[in-house]
Protein backbone atom coordinates (compact mmCIF):
# COMPACT_ATOMS: atom_id res chain seq x y z
CA UNK A 1 0.00 0.00 0.00
CA UNK A 2 2.84 2.43 0.81
CA UNK A 3 4.51 1.90 -2.56
CA UNK A 4 1.20 2.65 -4.29
CA UNK A 5 0.86 5.93 -2.37
CA UNK A 6 4.45 6.81 -3.19
CA UNK A 7 3.87 6.13 -6.89
CA UNK A 8 0.70 8.24 -6.91
CA UNK A 9 2.48 11.06 -5.10
CA UNK A 10 5.36 10.93 -7.61
CA UNK A 11 2.96 11.02 -10.57
CA UNK A 12 1.03 13.93 -9.04
CA UNK A 13 4.24 15.92 -8.49
CA UNK A 14 5.36 15.19 -12.05
CA UNK A 15 2.03 16.33 -13.56
CA UNK A 16 2.01 19.44 -11.35
CA UNK A 17 5.53 20.25 -12.56
CA UNK A 18 4.50 19.85 -16.20
CA UNK A 19 1.53 22.17 -15.69
CA UNK A 20 3.76 24.78 -14.00
CA UNK A 21 6.28 24.62 -16.86
CA UNK A 22 3.51 24.97 -19.43
CA UNK A 23 1.98 27.99 -17.67
CA UNK A 24 5.32 29.73 -17.22
CA UNK A 25 6.32 29.32 -20.88
CA UNK A 26 2.94 30.14 -22.42
CA UNK A 27 3.05 33.43 -24.35
CA UNK A 28 1.18 36.29 -22.70
CA UNK A 29 -1.05 38.05 -25.17
CA UNK A 30 -1.46 41.80 -24.90
CA UNK A 31 -5.03 43.02 -25.39
CA UNK A 32 -5.76 46.57 -26.60
CA UNK A 33 -7.34 48.71 -23.88
CA UNK A 34 -10.71 50.38 -24.25
CA UNK A 35 -9.64 54.04 -24.12
CA UNK A 36 -13.25 55.05 -23.42
CA UNK A 37 -13.24 53.05 -20.20
CA UNK A 38 -13.23 55.24 -17.07
CA UNK A 39 -10.97 52.62 -15.42
CA UNK A 40 -8.30 53.01 -18.13
CA UNK A 41 -8.49 56.81 -17.98
CA UNK A 42 -8.11 56.62 -14.19
CA UNK A 43 -5.01 54.42 -14.48
CA UNK A 44 -3.52 56.95 -16.93
CA UNK A 45 -4.42 59.90 -14.69
CA UNK A 46 -2.85 58.11 -11.73
CA UNK A 47 0.35 57.41 -13.74
CA UNK A 48 0.76 61.11 -14.55
CA UNK A 49 0.09 62.16 -10.94
CA UNK A 50 2.52 59.54 -9.60
CA UNK A 51 5.20 60.64 -12.07
CA UNK A 52 4.65 64.29 -11.15
CA UNK A 53 4.84 63.45 -7.43
CA UNK A 54 8.25 61.85 -8.04
CA UNK A 55 9.69 64.32 -10.54
CA UNK A 56 7.73 67.53 -9.92
CA UNK A 57 7.88 68.46 -13.62
CA UNK A 58 4.33 69.80 -13.92
CA UNK A 59 2.92 67.38 -16.50
CA UNK A 60 -0.88 67.60 -16.67
CA UNK A 61 -3.01 64.62 -17.73
CA UNK A 62 -5.32 65.00 -20.72
CA UNK A 63 -6.31 61.45 -21.73
CA UNK A 64 -5.12 57.94 -22.53
CA UNK A 65 -4.98 57.64 -26.33
CA UNK A 66 -3.91 53.99 -26.73
CA UNK A 67 -2.37 51.07 -24.94
CA UNK A 68 -2.61 47.44 -24.07
CA UNK A 69 -2.99 45.25 -21.04
CA UNK A 70 -1.88 41.76 -20.17
CA UNK A 71 -2.37 39.50 -17.20
CA UNK A 72 0.88 38.23 -15.75
CA UNK A 73 -0.04 35.86 -12.92
CA UNK A 74 -1.90 38.00 -10.41
CA UNK A 75 -0.58 41.27 -11.87
CA UNK A 76 -2.40 43.28 -14.52
CA UNK A 77 0.21 45.06 -16.63
CA UNK A 78 -0.66 48.22 -18.62
CA UNK A 79 1.41 49.84 -21.35
CA UNK A 80 -0.30 53.17 -22.05
CA UNK A 81 0.23 56.10 -24.38
CA UNK A 82 -0.96 59.23 -22.61
CA UNK A 83 -1.68 62.66 -24.04
CA UNK A 84 -0.64 65.35 -21.55
CA UNK A 85 0.59 68.91 -21.32
CA UNK A 86 4.25 69.36 -20.44
CA UNK A 87 5.42 72.11 -18.09
CA UNK A 88 5.62 74.53 -21.06
CA UNK A 89 1.94 73.90 -21.86
CA UNK A 90 2.76 71.92 -25.01
CA UNK A 91 0.71 68.87 -25.95
CA UNK A 92 2.96 65.80 -25.67
CA UNK A 93 2.64 62.02 -25.66
CA UNK A 94 4.09 59.88 -22.88
CA UNK A 95 4.54 56.14 -22.41
CA UNK A 96 3.54 54.80 -19.02
CA UNK A 97 4.01 51.28 -17.71
CA UNK A 98 1.76 50.49 -14.75
CA UNK A 99 1.23 47.29 -12.78
CA UNK A 100 -1.89 46.64 -10.72
CA UNK A 101 -2.22 43.77 -8.27
CA UNK A 102 -5.29 41.70 -9.19
CA UNK A 103 -8.13 42.13 -6.72
CA UNK A 104 -6.71 45.32 -5.23
CA UNK A 105 -5.97 48.85 -6.27
CA UNK A 106 -2.26 48.63 -5.35
CA UNK A 107 -0.54 50.24 -8.33
CA UNK A 108 3.11 50.55 -9.25
CA UNK A 109 4.47 52.98 -11.82
CA UNK A 110 7.22 50.98 -13.51
CA UNK A 111 8.19 53.51 -16.19
CA UNK A 112 7.14 56.92 -17.48
CA UNK A 113 8.87 58.62 -20.40
CA UNK A 114 8.21 60.75 -23.49
CA UNK A 115 6.83 58.66 -26.35
CA UNK A 116 8.91 58.50 -29.53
Amino acid sequence: MDSCKLAMRTILLFVTGLIAIHLSTTAITAIPVDIDSPRIQQVGRWAVMEHDNNSNDGIQFNKVVSGDEKMMGIILHYDLIIDALNNDGKDCKYEAEVRVMDGSMKRTLVAFKPAN
